[in-house]
């Protein structure tokens, strides 16, 4: 990597103005100190781990109850004991999304309010001319009602809630009403199938299923029924199960009374009676759990895995208003379904008592366009976004996004879900948007509800691509990748790809997986050992392949380690593949698929390429010819795929990040069978009739489209 300092695209304007800058401040001033950049202030959140949790917390505006004597139980314990942060502490997620407090009233319950009146949630559906809001008294109202009524079902603490609904208020309020109480949510998409749902729910053995009895996407209605009945039936053998609240999408509710252990969302409050008293809020330990999200599970059962209550808080204000500046006078605006861990980030303004925009529908619909025009008619200051959708919206035709619309309120755009190719950086600035908005690559994920690679306001965003940094109070190590599993880790000097660990604890890991072994026993169990620790000696292994510029800082992410491309001991990422081809094909490739194939009787790896084409563009030897070049041009000859090849489909997952570990598998011999995640199961059958191609010279349009 080049040791050069890469072109500066953006800088702060008033550093000094931040939250990040204020709270370094607070530091210095506790601890007679000068912090003065980013790097001093992350080091010293990890050379004093425990003072940095503390004055964060302490910084909160959180409403919370107990005391604390220690940050964690035991600071000896390595990040694999799991230990346990805060004891003594107790808190609510829901009282905190609707409450704030300052330090005198720390230990009152929800005396001080975040403003009635205010606008706390926009929700718009696509193709709708019509938006609905909701003050965050009528949202305090609203949950609290909802609370009652699940109160008087008999939901209580340590319940399974699971909601199956698109990203609207009523998704949220079900949210809101489950912490109340003290259970647990659980939420999937409405355009994953029964399987992939089932696979999720059934693990968790719910109490009650909410689901949306319609849905919209891509300009067309669905009836979602039949797929309830499914559901349904598919939980008939979990024991705490009692039944199903069909929530009304559209104007009027669909009739469900052939659906068995079915109500309504309007007979389901009415148990509550017509004037409910909300329940009183159910205050938990801050290491208790109170989130169930789920791996994306692309070849085998999701992991259950399962956050707690303090550390996802905590961790929130950390990214939400120190990285990302968000506060009272946020309006933000996520793309993301219910299904997708980005569902909490784009509900999680409301903590800091800014405004939420919850779009159902497609990015893409009628064009990418939608998402912008959206953003400047509410004065959107965040916009959450992916790397695919940027893509599309750069080929979008038609003057650039800050030309078509006034984005001036915009400061922050985010963007996660995949690695982000360099030359969109460039076009995001040069082109693409004003020169004032803070390009936020972020990357971290499900496991930890958070992030690894995140922004901040006191570095440069540069040119070349990557995340800025890492998270506030994280131990980010890039370890040798070529180590055997089970023995001590080893550090690669900056500028070398590697695998991302983390070598101490946070509190935002999770706390258990659910079901995973004994349930006496303390975490980590079996399959969370596993998944995070086996791969070297108490650090936890992230699976991301990464590389730390040596000048900036920047963490690059170049695919999942478990993907990574090998050919002959030389290691890359598929991102470096994917980024040639959107730079230089992006007129006629629409998409593209790069795995490694090695089969037991194979002595090296063999890289495949996957070209999806534009319609209308053709696939033939002369194109394959083009990309070879081009990706030896702009990487190496060694990075040049032994096999190119057209495919009709790429794999996804239903939220459109493209899955490679299964077609990895598929073609190095072995038969698997599909995660109900998958959007489109079926394409993975084109893939298995590359596992025989033997010749280098076979021709590369033999692949039988």
């Amino acid at each position: 990597m080049e040791t050069t300092v890469p072109r500066k695209l953006w800088e702060h304007p008033d550093p000094k103005s931040t939250q990040m800058w204020k709270f370094m401040q607070h530091v210095n001033a506790s601890h007679n100190l000068h912090l003065e950049t980013f790097a001093d202030l992350h080091r010293w959140s990890l050379a004093h781990s425990s003072s940095f949790w503390t004055h964060l917390l302490e910084t909160t505006p959180y409403v919370r109850g107990g005391s604390y004597t220690k940050v964690r139980d035991d600071d000896a314990l390595p990040i694999d004991a799991v230990p346990r942060w805060f004891p003594g502490v107790t808190v609510n997620f829901a009282e905190n999304m609707l409450f704030s407090c300052d330090g005198a009233q720390r230990d009152k319950r929800a005396t001080t309010f975040k403003e009635d009146s205010k606008i706390a949630l926009t929700e718009v559906r696509e193709g709708a001319s019509a938006t609905q809001h909701l003050t965050f008294g009528e949202l305090r109202a609203a949950a609290g009602r909802l609370a009652a009524a699940m109160k008087a079902r008999g939901v209580e603490k340590g319940d399974r809630i699971v909601i199956v609904g698109s990203n609207s208020i009523d998704s949220l309020l079900v949210f809101l009403a489950t912490t109340w109480l003290g259970a647990l949510f659980s939420s999937s998409s409405t355009d994953m199938g029964v399987e992939g749902i089932l696979q999720r729910a059934v693990q968790v053995n719910p109490k009650m299923l909410f689901m949306d009895d319609a849905a919209l996407y891509n300009a067309k209605t669905v009836d979602l029924r039949g797929k309830m009945a499914q559901i349904e039936a598919g939980l008939a053998g979990c024991s705490n199960f009692l039944g199903v609240v069909a929530m009304r999408r559209f104007d009027s509710a669909l009739d469900v009374s052939h659906v068995p252990r079915t109500e309504t969302w309007d007979a389901f409050l009415a148990r509550a009676g017509p004037r409910p008293t909300p329940p009183a809020f159910v205050r938990t330990g801050f290491h208790e759990p109170f989130l169930i999200c789920y791996s994306s599970g692309t070849t085998g059962n999701p992991k259950a895995i399962v956050h707690s209550v303090g550390g996802i808080l905590l961790n929130w204000y950390k990214e939400g208003v120190l990285h990302e500046g968000m506060g009272p006078d946020t309006v933000s605006l996520q793309y993301t379904t219910t299904g997708w861990i980005m569902y909490f980030a784009a509900v999680a303004p409301l903590l800091y008592g800014g405004r939420a925009i919850l779009y159902d529908g497609s990015p893409f619909q009628p064009s990418p366009a939608v998402l912008l025009d959206l953003a400047a008619a509410h004065r959107a200051t965040k916009l959450g976004i992916s790397p695919r959708y940027l893509f599309e919206l750069s080929k979008t035709p038609g003057p650039p996004p800050r030309d078509r619309v006034d984005l001036s309120s915009l400061r922050t755009v985010t963007s996660t879900g995949m690695a982000l190719p360099p030359h969109l950086f460039t076009w995001f600035y040069d082109v693409a948007f004003p020169p004032h908005v803070h390009l936020a690559n972020i990357s971290g994920g499900t496991d930890i509800a958070g992030c690894f690679g995140i922004g901040n306001p006191l570095s440069p965003v540069h040119a070349g691509g990557g995340t800025q940094g890492p998270s506030l109070g994280v131990a980010v190590a890039i370890y040798d990748s070529l180590l055997p599993s089970g023995g001590p880790g080893r550090p690669v000097p900056d500028g070398t790809p590697g695998e991302l660990v983390a070598t101490a604890p946070f509190p935002n890991i999770p706390c258990f997986f659910w079901g995973d072994g004994d349930p006496a026993a303390p975490p980590p169990g079996p399959r969370y050992r596993a998944a995070y620790f086996a791969r070297f000696d108490h650090v936890w292994a992230h699976g991301d392949f990464c590389v730390v510029h040596p000048v900036t800082g920047n963490i690059s992410f170049l695919g999942r380690a478990d993907g990574v491309l090998n050919p002959s001991g030389v290691r890359f990422g598929s991102a470096e593949i994917y980024g040639v081809l959107e730079r230089r094909f992006a007129d006629r490739v629409a998409d593209s698929l790069c795995v490694g194939r090695r089969r037991v009787k194979d002595t090296d790896e063999a890289v495949m390429l996957f070209l999806l084409m534009k319609p209308g563009c053709e696939f033939d030897e002369a194109l394959v010819g083009e990309v070879k070049k081009a990706i030896a041009d702009d990487l190496s000859k060694r990075h040049v795929p032994r096999w190119v090849f057209e495919t009709k489909e790429i794999p996804t997952t239903i939220n459109l990040k493209k899955v490679e570990l299964p077609v990895k598998q598929i073609v190095s011999g072995h038969r698997i069978t599909p995660s109900g995640t998958l959007a489109n199961p079926q394409s993975l059958e084109y893939y298995y009739q590359f596992a025989e191609v033997e010749e280098e010279d076979e021709a590369p349009v033999k692949g039988k489209l």
